[in-house]
């Protein structure tokens, strides 16, 4: 299959791939039709899913399964009278249907918003206005379905509801009586071209409302990057990427490189994550490679590893968040496995890599994807030198890259904003080693500046994340009439530090850093609280921090 699509697929060096690799990208591509159903047609009996709960239940799904099942939604979709164009929010938590639905939905040419079940009354409003959605299919459970009613009154253009179970409430749809009895499915033709949105994503910024991403139907192409060359996935591979199919991690690891590489998706549908559970899925049905974000491999490192059989992983990728190396090399001596880590974000599919032929460097993102046109850029505009902090840019200039957004959905400012003179701004800022390797610092917003220095968050979390006292922090700029900012540390303790709290441990803390990294970034002030201000997607609100720090 990847024949199709690269003009090379073979590699010897990162060198060999940085000077030919080369995207080979159709008109009118579709992933279900020319990946899914081309599968179906090719090998029917490959297991493209294989899906199980904390309740015990498995499933199996073969390319021809996934093909059948995809066709009845369509045709039941379709029967509703979504059509191409169409925006439908898919609220499946790590449920089956959610792989059914998506192809359904790429078949129609109608476009999906991934969400999380986490969402209120508030944020459904505000999305189901900023969209226009037409449906919603959901899981059927509280307060999944309650939030959901609720927000009707308030959201006009929704005309239907679809509930996968367990329930099925009053004035739903119920999705698999309905698609049982669908009528057979006809291939849509011409249901899209290259350009046209395939998926609307709401981004969990830390400040202001969600963007929507807009994403367009070559996007799944860019992602073979990600499963054959940061993943290594290859035809046996199972592959388990731990994420919610509210957020777009799904589709960069559950989804689309994955199934065009031809190896088989891993899925395992819990409410509550646990360490013990996770490594006994590794365990029972022989997972090959794994991708998470640290704090997934910070609880792993924590249990007793040798009492279970992870002989069949081979491969550990890591994203979401920069690695602290501490975590790399406990991993490393517990599975001898090297994490490789990645960086992308949802304007983009993976930017930064650790390759299979890239030594990694622990902390480090890797070298950037051949794919883009990759740059760091200072305040002032010019290229960052070695060593010298600069915002991550994609320039597209020479091409536009396949992956990358087409723009956030109804904002022409926002967008202007991000992406102008044929330059991409990430927002992201990093510094580059003389290996080329990039580290990052942390969000253009978020970098401290103290005394004429810039002080990344990043690096001094890092350091606070190899004292056993702390179980996660947050660093933030305090104002300071002398230096300008001064840096906090806003920490959890762990159980055993908890009655510990105080000046002494605090100092402990401070001079432990300073032993660690540099000594001007150690945090003058220290507070540990039992919780951080979070973003629905997890991702620490230092702002929040920022401002009750203002109030006080």
């Amino acid at each position: 299959m990847l024949e199709k699509y690269l003009k090379q697929t073979q590699f010897s060096n990162f060198e060999d791939f940085k000077a030919n690799y080369k995207l080979l990208v159709p008109d009118n591509f579709n992933f279900a039709y020319d990946i899914v159903d081309e599968w179906a047609a090719k090998e029917p009996d490959k297991r493209a899913l294989l899906w199980t709960n904390d309740k015990g239940e498995c499933r199996e799904f073969t390319f021809a399964e996934i093909k059948k099942y995809s066709d009845q939604t369509a045709s039941y979709f379709q029967s509703l009278g979504i059509k191409k164009g169409d925006i439908v929010m898919a609220i499946l938590k790590r449920r089956y249907e959610f792989w059914f639905t998506i192809i359904a939905l790429h078949k129609i040419g109608a476009i999906i918003i991934p969400a999380t079940h986490l969402l209120t009354k508030k944020d459904l409003v505000y999305r189901n206005n900023a969209a226009d959605i037409k449906a919603i299919i959901a899981v059927g459970e509280e307060p999944i379905v309650s939030h959901i009613t609720d927000s009707l009154p308030e959201s006009p253009t929704i005309k239907m509801l679809i509930s996968v179970g367990p329930i099925v409430p009053e004035g739903w749809l119920d999705f698999h009586k309905e698609i049982e009895n669908a009528a057979p499915f006809t291939k849509v033709e011409n249901p899209n071209k290259n350009d046209d949105v395939l998926i609307i994503s709401f981004t969990s910024g830390t400040t202001g409302n969600p963007k929507m991403v807009t994403l367009d139907c070559v996007y799944p192409l860019a992602h073979i990057v990600t499963a054959k060359y940061w993943h290594n996935l290859h035809e046996k591979s199972i592959h388990l990427t731990i994420a919610d199919t509210g957020w777009l991690k799904a589709v960069w690891g559950k989804l689309y490189g994955q199934w065009i590489v031809g190896a088989c998706v891993f899925v395992y549908d819990h409410d509550k994550f646990t360490p013990t559970a996770m490594l006994e899925m590794i365990q029972k049905y022989h997972i090959t490679s794994l991708c998470a974000p640290p704090t997934i491999f910070r609880f792993l490192i924590r249990e007793d590893v040798s009492k279970y059989d992870l002989s069949s992983l081979e491969y550990c990728t890591i994203a979401g968040e920069a690695l602290n190396p501490a975590v790399y090399e406990q991993f490393l001596k517990l599975t001898g496995i090297k994490l490789k880590e990645g960086y992308g974000q949802s304007e983009t599919t993976l930017s930064i890599l650790t390759s299979p032929w890239t030594e990694p460097k622990p902390g480090s993102m890797g070298l950037p994807n051949p794919h883009y046109d990759i740059d760091l850029l200072t305040a002032e505009g010019r290229v960052a030198e070695v060593g010298e902090q600069g915002e991550i840019v994609i320039r597209t200039d020479k091409r536009y890259p396949e992956g990358l957004f087409k723009g956030y959905y109804r904002n022409s400012e926002l967008t202007y904003n991000a992406w102008r003179d044929n330059i991409y701004y990430t927002g992201d800022v990093a510094w580059r080693d003389e290996d080329g390797y990039f580290w990052f610092v942390g969000r253009n917003d978020d970098v401290i500046k103290s005394s004429g220095y810039r002080i990344g968050p990043f690096e001094v979390e890092s350091a606070l994340m190899t004292h056993p006292a702390v179980v996660e922090c947050a660093i933030t700029g305090v104002p300071d009439e002398i230096r300008g900012q001064i840096v906090k540390a806003t920490i959890i303790l762990s159980k055993e530090y908890k009655d510990k709290a105080g000046d002494q441990l605090a100092k402990e803390i401070q001079e432990h850093v300073k032993t660690v990294t540099a000594p001007y970034k150690y945090p003058r002030i220290i507070e540990f609280v039992e919780s951080l201000p979070k973003t629905i997607s997890g991702k620490i609100r230092r702002t929040e921090i920022r401002e009750n720090d203002s109030k006080n």
